[in-house]
């Protein structure tokens, strides 16, 4: 945990650019995250966040802007009290599990004792006790997740960054990841993580940013972000045939399941219109006007712009290079 008394510190990603040749990966990248919350990162394939991740660990060097902890530019000490998890697996296959996260403790300064104690606590918590003595390569995919995830816990530290977490994670080990997110946020912990997974980051997280083509496009609170978007009208009208909706101004008909229609309701559209036009056809059982959910404003947000422009390849880094990565040594 990271004490602190009045404000509290503060992970800036401060005008960040990186490109590779031509290509832009990032482009003046900027947000910030406060101790004691939880940050959701999303985007399309290639729009630049795991590179955002990498130059926050010094994997990466920006050619424009400054990562900053509590005021001060993150340097190397820093950065091995980040706890990182890779999108790519990062461990080494053949090693045992709590083996091989009491070496990731040991690497991160931790004496012996205290890299096993914490293993025990940890290994226990993430529900992969048992399989503490078998091999990583022997784990399903989503005991070696739930590993990741310990290795990043295992040494307490101040900041974590986790790209794509609960990729491939059962809605149990999803519940208790969520869970521990939401403890180290509370003990004052910035966590940033990336996911595809909207419905979990609208439940789970703080404030989300929406990056397209490199660029933070939309930051801010989930019910704020709601709130900027389309407003969507759910009419349940037993008697109405489909199209009864088609022509009404500022409304378009997004789906037709049995007797409920759902709009999409552009700015200064007059729901009145819409319940008129509902009761002319029948009774109505439901009319209810909705905020977009973040996948909807999501799409809505990403649409919006030109064609994503990917990320170039990078190379899968293997487990040395990923252990490299979590540290915050550039190979």
């Amino acid at each position: 945990m990271q004490p602190h008394s009045g404000t509290p510190p503060v992970l800036e990603i401060d005008h960040i650019t990186k490109r590779y040749g031509d290509v832009i990966g990032v482009a003046d990248m900027t947000f910030a995250v406060p101790a004691g919350q939880i940050f959701g990162f999303v985007g399309s394939n290639g729009a630049g966040k795991t590179t955002t991740m990498r130059v926050a660990l010094g994997v990466l060097a920006a050619d424009a802007g400054t990562v900053r902890w509590a005021g001060k530019p993150i340097d190397l000490d820093t950065r091995r009290t980040i706890g990182y998890m890779p999108e790519e697996r990062g461990l080494y296959p053949r090693m045992r599990v709590a083996e091989h996260l009491v070496y990731l403790a040991r690497l991160h300064g931790m004496s012996p004792r205290d890299a096993r104690r914490s293993v025990d606590v940890w290994i226990d918590r993430l529900g992969v006790a048992e399989r503490r003595d078998d091999d990583i390569q022997k784990l399903s995919l989503g005991n070696q997740q739930r590993v990741q995830l310990a290795a990043a816990l295992v040494h307490d530290p101040q900041i974590l960054v986790l790209d794509e977490p609960f990729s491939g994670l059962d809605p149990v080990a999803v519940d208790v990841m969520s869970g521990v997110l939401r403890e180290k946020a509370d003990d004052g912990v910035p966590v940033v993580f990336s996911s595809h997974q909207l419905d979990l980051v609208q439940r789970l997280c703080d404030r989300v940013g929406i990056v397209r083509r490199g660029r933070m496009v939309a930051d801010g609170s989930v019910e704020g972000l709601r709130g900027t978007g389309p407003d969507t009208l759910v009419v349940d009208a037993p008697a109405a045939r489909p199209g009864w909706a088609d022509g009404i101004a500022g409304v378009t008909v997004r789906d037709h399941t049995g007797t409920r229609t759902r709009h999409e309701l552009a700015p200064g559209a007059d729901d009145q219109a819409v319940l008129h036009a509902a009761l002319a056809t029948g009774p109505v059982h439901d009319f209810a006007r909705r905020r977009p959910h973040l996948a909807a404003l999501f799409r809505h947000i990403v649409s919006a712009g030109p064609a994503l422009q990917d990320d170039p390849p990078a190379p899968r880094p293997g487990a040395a290079a990923i252990k490299d990565e979590r540290l915050g040594v550039s190979a």
